[in-house]
């Protein structure tokens, strides 16, 4: 399906499909966090690229998703990824072990495949932000491991499925609320070569030398403009996340096991029990009992 997908844009590109497929599939949004999600991906570049090969777990990192029409950042975040995607896919150093996708025009027929292709599903969002969220759970119920933030839904599948079947990491909505008023970007950028070097690319435009301010408004809004969604605050929870994530793949067996009892323990959000609920509690009617048809 990606491979067709690229060849239909007059591009070639082979996945392995042994590889980890970590998905995100949602509308594009600065608070969803697509940004740290790419920001990962470079940061894996980089250590491939310093000779980090035998550490890495093969990966395909599959982004879908839409931006509303007047949402400048969005669009220009949708390109960046692309324009990583190229980089990171052309680059015969790292291509047998990253690969980069970008699907066009998420729709249902396409989640019909990605989801339940997909073995790990990034629930990213700022702590605080994602009111509920339902993709994480036809995710989850389809057998991929989430790696998330303690935000909306993913608080009720970790309690579901157990904390050791899920990834957490990072700031959880309180945290988050306080370090909003105190937080400095530049702090993490000092402090943090890996992230540094990574929007520092962004910056210089490696990833668009055609036009190397193309993507300087992004950096822009993650330095000079505050982080308004604490991407560099969770930068590093969310790498040592990966990290754990990387580690545990290795082990298909336990891998397995926990895909198997996450689907499992998932049953609690199917269709049939939310609407017994809504009718229990919110609408206030009965089951009608249909009569046997006539033989």
């Amino acid at each position: 399906m990606i491979e067709r997908q690229y060849e239909r844009r007059g591009r070639s590109l082979r996945i392995d499909p042994d590889s980890l497929f970590d998905v995100q599939v949602k509308r594009i949004h600065e608070y969803k966090r697509q940004l740290l999600n790419a920001l990962h991906v470079i940061t894996l570049y980089n250590r491939l690229k310093d000779g980090g090969a035998a550490e890495t777990v093969p990966r395909t990192v599959i982004f879908a998703g839409k931006a509303a029409p007047g949402y400048h950042m969005a669009k220009l975040i949708i390109h960046l990824i692309n324009a990583v995607g190229d980089l990171v896919n052309g680059d015969p150093d790292v291509r047998d072990l990253l690969k980069v996708v970008f699907l066009a025009d998420y729709r249902v027929s396409l989640a019909e495949q990605i989801i339940p292709a997909a073995e790990l599903s990034e629930q990213i969002s700022t702590a605080g932000t994602e009111a509920s969220g339902t993709g994480n759970m036809k995710l989850a119920l389809n057998g991929a491991l989430t790696i998330g933030t303690l935000d909306g839904a993913n608080i009720e599948i970790r309690d579901a499925v157990g904390s050791d079947n899920i990834f957490i990491f990072g700031l959880n909505a309180e945290e988050a609320e306080a370090r909003a008023s105190r937080h400095d970007p530049w702090a993490h950028y000092h402090e943090n070569a890996e992230l540094r070097r990574a929007l520092d690319m962004i910056r210089a435009g490696a990833f668009s030398p055609h036009d190397p301010g193309l993507f300087a408004a992004i950096a822009h809004s993650l330095l000079e403009e505050g982080d308004r969604y604490l991407v560099l605050a969770d930068y590093q929870a969310y790498v040592d996340c990966q990290e754990r994530v990387a580690r545990t793949y290795r082990d298909r067996s336990a891998w397995t096991q926990k895909s198997i009892l996450n689907t499992a323990r998932m049953g609690d959000f199917s269709s049939d029990r939310t609407v017994r609920q809504y009718a229990d509690e919110i609408w206030g009617i009965v089951p009608v009992r249909v009569p046997d048809a006539a033989p």
